[in-house]
């Protein structure tokens, strides 16, 4: 069994904020997975399911992202299982958008719903970090990751939570590569092999090459030949 958190803010106010991906990920997961209704538990929301071969629980704590830990650390508890069985959905400054990241331990780098968790359950959890870009200083953070995503994000927003949904069996089974290229597969697809232009060069026919003129029969006698010789 394992738990898959995912972080953000409760309430309809925050539901559309870069801070709120983890929650974005785990509802898509729930919806596209077929898990059970989300029901109030260990101070969040609870659904279960399996993902592959792996029975799976899903939590979105409720208590808001500064203490995010004391509902992860409770479910933990409650299930007897470790921090190596938790792995956390997160939003990620430090990558570009649309990217994602496992990773195993490690530092919280100043998330706050991170370093929550990491006094409730010690540093040895997965993380998922999924990638929001960076507002450039440091001071203007807390506005950017407390505001909704823009209309020009939804096309890669989509794409990720999407990725993240063809992946879900192969990360629950522990196989984190497969789970990446399936995220890649969706954010950034291959490309047909060659442009539009040199297909097109090569399906055009080529101009017909235009024909000689015909030789003019020459009348004359040898005589006006001569003659024409001379003038």
């Amino acid at each position: 069994m394992q738990i898959f958190v995912g972080l953000g803010n409760p309430g309809s106010k925050y539901a559309g904020n870069r801070h709120n991906i983890g929650f974005m990920a785990l509802d898509r997961i729930a919806e596209d997975h077929g898990f059970s209704p989300w029901k109030t538990k260990f101070q969040g929301q609870i659904c279960e399911g399996r993902l592959g071969r792996e029975k799976v629980l899903l939590l979105k704590p409720e208590t808001f992202m500064n203490l995010s830990g004391q509902s992860v650390g409770e479910m933990m508890r409650f299930y007897k299982l470790t921090s190596q069985d938790v792995t956390v959905f997160h939003d990620e400054l430090d990558l570009a958008p649309g990217k994602c990241r496992v990773k195993m331990g490690g530092g919280h780098a100043g998330h706050n719903g991170l370093r929550s968790i990491h006094q409730h359950i010690s540093e040895a959890y997965q993380r998922v970090r999924l990638g929001i870009g960076h507002p450039g200083r440091k001071e203007l953070v807390a506005a950017y990751v407390l505001h909704d995503f823009h209309k020009m994000d939804q096309d890669w927003l989509d794409d990720l939570m999407r990725g993240i949904s063809d992946g879900a069996a192969a990360l629950a089974e522990g196989d984190t590569g497969k789970f990446q290229n399936a995220v890649a597969l969706r954010v950034n697809p291959p490309r047909s092999s060659g442009s539009g232009k040199k297909a097109e060069k090569e399906t055009k026919a080529p101009a017909p090459k235009p024909a000689k003129p015909e030789p003019v029969e020459d009348n004359r006698s040898p005589l006006q030949k001569l003659a024409d010789k001379f003038r």
